[in-house]
């Protein structure tokens, strides 16, 4: 199972609407994909029409050592399946302030017997130790970016995160890669922005791009998604193109298959050989 976290630190990038349409167009394609709601917002569980449910219920179940990740009942929305979050992972935050702490969803993904493609993480727009799980537990990253100020700023600082995070605690972390959105070809800062990022990660971009679109920008609540009311929209039309761009990257990713974890390098906790006294993944954690 291929794992993947869509992730940046700055919000309105359109992380959220990434993670639903990615997913929705990987379905459309046959593809058996999951989605966990790793966000304490849960605003894609609110999105994909889905009620908050019982924490055992939710991701929450993850990070307690007394549920049972194996009863959750898994969701099925618009052509993928969904596990939701919990507004319990607020709560729960202050007590996960340890540097094992980042564990918890690797381990619970190894416990669990999912028979799916694809794992799709959806996180906050913060670095948490939420996100954190999700880096530690994916083999790719996906940083949907708008070719503006802020979101250039966050997705930089979230390339970043996710090299400390391969270098300390996930070997694994294989590929990162960017992806435009909410593009407008009239603004002059979109495409110097645009080149910036382009001229400084190389191929790390993608190449297909998200260019706006009302279709995108419209609130609905029937839990549906562009490819469901609008298919023949430009937003269909670039979610499913840099669908199958991401597609191709994961496929060529994963003929490398030297790149694994040293197992001599490996604590028996888990993590990396001193990651557990690693000043920066304290820092992380404490951020």
């Amino acid at each position: 199972m291929t794992v993947l976290s869509v992730c940046n630190h700055k919000g309105g990038t359109g992380k959220t609407t990434t993670t639903i349409h990615v997913a929705a167009a990987l379905g459309l394609s046959g593809w058996r994909t999951l989605v966990i709601d790793l966000d304490p917002q849960g605003f894609l569980t609110h999105t994909m029409g889905t009620e908050e449910p019982a924490p055992e219920q939710s991701v929450a179940a993850f990070f307690d050592a007394d549920a049972d990740p194996g009863r959750i009942r898994v969701r099925e929305a618009a052509g993928f399946d969904l596990i939701p979050s919990s507004s319990t992972l607020t709560r729960r935050m202050r007590d996960l302030n340890k540097p094992t702490d980042v564990l918890w969803v690797r381990e619970a993904l190894q416990r669990l017997d999912l028979e799916y493609d694809l794992l799709l993480f959806d996180t906050a727009a913060a670095v948490t130790v939420y996100s954190l799980n999700a880096l530690v537990a994916s083999q790719h990253v996906l940083i949907p970016v708008l070719p503006e100020y802020q979101s250039v700023v966050g997705g930089e600082q979230t390339y970043q995160t996710t090299q400390l995070v391969e270098n300390k605690l996930n070997p694994r972390l294989d590929t990162r890669q960017f992806l435009f959105t909410q593009v407008d070809a009239r603004k002059r800062m979109h495409k110097t922005y645009r080149e910036y990022i382009q001229e400084k990660y190389g191929e790390a971009v993608m190449d297909n791009i998200i260019r706006t679109s009302t279709s995108l920008a419209k609130s609905r609540d029937d839990a549906t998604t562009i490819f469901d009311h609008e298919p023949s929209s430009r937003g269909a039309l670039d979610y499913a193109n840099a669908t199958d761009e991401l597609v191709g990257r994961l496929q060529e990713a994963s003929k490398d298959a030297g790149r694994k974890a040293d197992p001599a390098t490996t604590a028996p906790n888990g993590l990396p050989a001193e990651a557990d006294a690693d000043p920066e993944v304290s820092q992380l954690l404490n951020s």
